[in-house]
């Protein structure tokens, strides 16, 4: 009883939801991860003809660009390369700060913040980068990727690891399913969905944690 109200305590203050101190200083982190991010990518724009090779129209006129050139590293430059990774590992702080900002705004609950969305991500990625994403080639081992999984398609182009990628995708939307419906069997069902899609499910083992340690259902 004891560890079910502190660990309710930790989850909910009020209206509010929170998160532990490591994940709540990850998750603030993150997000400046993903500001970075985005500022070294377009970095890239001033240094390089075309700092991203799938997508050739990215680029500045030489006139405002500055008198040197990035190396790279495969296909991308070094700091296009940073930006890349600094958006794989951090993408799950904008779900982790959506369930702690929004909370039960717009009838999004824990379930949905934490499973719901991160799974219709992977959905949506997985099939950008299947059947959309111009590859660059030859395929590399610093690929884009949001999932280790999705990432050994992107490394390899092998649909085998796509098709296991929807697989793990599936695991998600079955898990967020029976969340839903308070089933026995969500938080084993989104624990194995949150380690197959890391790092992208890391809110889900971080949900799948807090149910466990409650015993509750609670959608």
């Amino acid at each position: 009883m004891m560890a079910r109200t502190v660990t309710e305590r930790t989850r909910h203050r009020g209206d509010r939801q929170t998160l532990p101190r490591w994940l709540e200083i990850y998750t603030k982190y993150g997000l400046y991860g993903l500001v970075l991010g985005i500022i070294l990518g377009l970095f890239a724009l001033f240094t390089n003809p075309v700092p991203d090779p799938s997508f050739p129209w990215f680029s500045l006129p030489a006139r405002f660009r500055l008198p040197f050139t990035q190396p790279r590293i495969e296909h991308w430059p070094v700091s296009y390369t940073v930006a890349i990774w600094l958006w794989i590992f951090a993408a799950p702080a904008l779900f982790l700060r959506g369930y702690t900002k929004f909370g039960n705004r717009w009838g999004l609950r824990p379930s949905a913040w934490l499973v719901g969305l991160p799974t219709l991500a992977m959905v949506g990625l997985t099939t950008y980068c299947r059947f959309f994403w111009p590859k660059p080639s030859p395929a590399t081992w610093n690929a884009p990727a949001y999932t280790f999984v999705c990432w050994a398609y992107c490394s390899t182009y092998e649909p085998l690891w796509s098709n296991l990628a929807y697989g793990v995708a599936a695991i998600g939307v079955i898990a967020f399913g029976l969340l839903v419906r308070r089933s026995s069997l969500a938080v084993a069902t989104e624990a194995v969905f949150g380690v197959l899609a890391l790092p992208l499910g890391l809110p889900a083992i971080y949900d799948a944690h807090c149910r466990s340690a409650t015993n509750g259902s609670k959608p």
